[in-house]
C-alpha cells in the first residue's frame, strides 16, 4: 500500500509517500515540500499548493493519505493561513478520490516515537531509523509529512486487524 502523508503549511506543504511491503518493512518512495512566496497573493499560494498535491496523487495515485490536524495556537492569523492550505489539500485529495485520515500531532508523535509529547529531533531521528534512512529527510516539513505517512500506515494495520 502506498500511502501520502501531508504536513499542511501556507508557505511549506511537506509531504512523504510511503509504501509498505508485506513482510512490514516500510519504504520511503519520496518526499519534498511544496513552497509558495510569501509575496504571493494568497489566492495564488493556495492555488500553488492545490496544484502541486494534484502532481503529486497524478504522478503516484496514492490508495489514501493522511493530513496533520490544525491545532490553534496564539497566532490566530497563522492558524486560518495553515488551515486554507488544509482546505485545499484537502480538496486536492478528494477530488482525486483519495481516502483521507486525519491524526493530531500528540498521535503522530505517539505512532512514530511511542510518545505523545516526543521533540522534533526524536521524532526526525525515529522517521530515518522506521524508514531505514542514511540520513535525517530535510526539510523539517518533509520529515513531518513523512511521519504522517508513518502514522497512517499504523492506524491502516490496526484497523486490518481489528476486522480480521
Amino acid at each position: 500500500m502506498l500511502v501520502l502523508g501531508i504536513d499542511p503549511g501556507i508557505a511549506i506543504t511537506g509531504f512523504g509517500l510511503v509504501r509498505d511491503g508485506q513482510d512490514g518493512a516500510l519504504e520511503a518512495v519520496d518526499y519534498g515540500v511544496i513552497t509558495t512566496l510569501a509575496d504571493m497573493p494568497s489566492a495564488a499560494r493556495l492555488q500553488q499548493i492545490y496544484q502541486g498535491v494534484s502532481k503529486l496523487l497524478e504522478k503516484y495515485h496514492p490508495s489514501s493519505a493522511g493530513i496533520e490536524k490544525l491545532l490553534f495556537g496564539r497566532n490566530v492569523t497563522t492558524a486560518m493561513a495553515v488551515g486554507q492550505a488544509r482546505g485545499v489539500t484537502i480538496l486536492a485529495l478528494a477530488n482525486a478520490g483519495v481516502e483521507i485520515s486525519e491524526y493530531t500531532p500528540a498521535s503522530i508523535k505517539e505512532a512514530v516515537a511511542g510518545y505523545g509529547n516526543a521533540g522534533k529531533g526524536q521524532m526526525q531521528d525515529m522517521v530515518r531509523l522506521l524508514l531505514n534512512l542514511s540520513e535525517i529527510p530535510k526539510p523539517d516539513d518533509a520529515a513531518d509529512a513523512l511521519a504522517v505517512a508513518i502514522t497512517h500506515l499504523h492506524m491502516a494495520r490496526y484497523q486490518q486487524l481489528y476486522n480480521d
